[in-house]
């Protein structure tokens, strides 16, 4: 059983390296402590829109926007519920998009998986094979954009343009930890649900999920006997059309904090915060190579995370508990008994730059002796 250790606001600083949550501006940290008020009052209709309406001409999308207090998490399950109602099919390869897998059959789905050996990619030509070769008819494919435990980038834009050949199959992307920092056009490749978690990329508090759905995904959820009731489709957006509003209690600071944070994106903008990240990228794995390798299949490496494959043997566990206490830094070990000790990983996202991943990478070496 576990025994209650408690908090005791006695920690030294850490930056964050991990795969979220990630450095948060300060001032966008600041907004959190503004006096409550009401989730009904006009001043949080006037807080809500701006924030809905501000995601989507950063994401340059006509599509509906939800936020929603949760992780991305909830969106693998009310995607789910709101589209499928028996067969779908999700490509796997590492873990997380395995998890969203397991949902489909936890919710009672019939899961078909695409599966890849982790740390490669999903390939458009296995995805077209699978749907035309198929002996029943998938109401999804689903899939992770970043799959963050292997450092893998998905080629989701030529994926949904397979997928846009059959109008009865909905394309639902898990981007939790790469939307706002890997450029994507959504309304342009077939994205019917594109999701992600605000504590990554977005480089925000965690608390809140971000959803993007396309008129096909709403309407396909207006004709089914039953769909999610926290995330479904048409209870948040009817509501927002109608008062401005969540439809229940929503994380009134986080969404402060998300309105400030989201006026720095805006003026950063999408392509650029994109190129940004491309170039901690590209350092991050120019340095693995210098000195291990990288992980993920050629050609299809994270734009926002890094994942090294360990080929000189070092001591993750030991080497990141002794940057954390020498340089108050914390990066990632590999994730899961898989691969623990056979990679790590860096998170290059956020308000990160070339400059603050350096930093990281020298104390890395310096533990290491590299």
């Amino acid at each position: 059983m576990t025994e209650k250790r408690e908090y005791t606001d006695d920690y030294p600083d850490k930056t964050l390296y991990i795969p979220g949550p990630t450095e948060v501006r300060e001032d966008v940290i600041e907004e959190m402590a503004q006096p409550m008020f009401g989730h009904r009052m006009d001043r949080m209709t006037d807080l809500y829109t701006t924030i809905v309406e501000d995601t989507k001409t950063f994401l340059g999308t006509d599509h509906e926007v939800m936020i929603l207090t949760a992780s991305g998490t909830e969106f693998w399950e009310a995607a789910t519920l709101n589209l499928v109602d028996e067969h779908m099919l999700v490509a796997t390869n590492g873990s997380f998009s395995e998890r969203f897998a397991n949902v489909g059959e936890r919710l009672g789905k019939t899961v078909d998986r695409l599966e890849y050996d982790w740390g490669k990619a999903v390939k458009p030509e296995d995805v077209r094979e699978r749907l035309e070769e198929r002996d029943r008819d998938y109401d999804v494919v689903g899939l992770a954009m970043n799959e963050s435990s292997t450092g893998v980038r998905n080629p989701i834009e030529e994926i949904g343009g397979v997928v846009a050949e059959y109008p009865d199959t909905y394309f639902v992307v898990d981007a939790v930890s790469s939307l706002g920092g890997d450029y994507v056009d959504i309304d342009a490749h077939g994205i019917d649900v594109i999701f992600n978690s605000t504590q990554k990329a977005f480089a925000m508090p965690p608390g809140l999920a971000v959803c993007v759905v396309s008129p096909e995904a709403y309407e396909r959820e207006l004709s089914k006997d039953s769909a999610s009731w926290y995330g479904g489709f048409q209870r948040a957006l009817d509501y927002y059309d109608r008062k401005g509003q969540t439809h229940s209690t929503p994380a009134i600071p986080v969404m402060l904090a998300y309105r400030k944070q989201m006026k720095y994106m805006l003026e950063e903008g999408h392509e650029a915060r994109s190129e940004r990240h491309r170039e901690m990228a590209e350092y991050t794995r120019e340095w693995a190579r210098e000195h291990f390798d990288v992980f993920p299949e050629a050609g299809y490496e994270s734009q926002t995370v890094g994942c090294i494959e360990n080929t000189q043997g070092i001591d993750v566990a030991g080497t990141i508990e002794r940057v954390s206490e020498e340089y108050d830094m914390v990066f990632s070990n590999g994730y899961g008994s898989q691969l623990g000790e056979e990679t790590f990983r860096i998170g290059h996202m956020g308000e990160h730059g070339v400059e603050s991943i350096r930093r990281l990478t020298d104390a890395i070496e310096g533990v290491a002796g590299l």
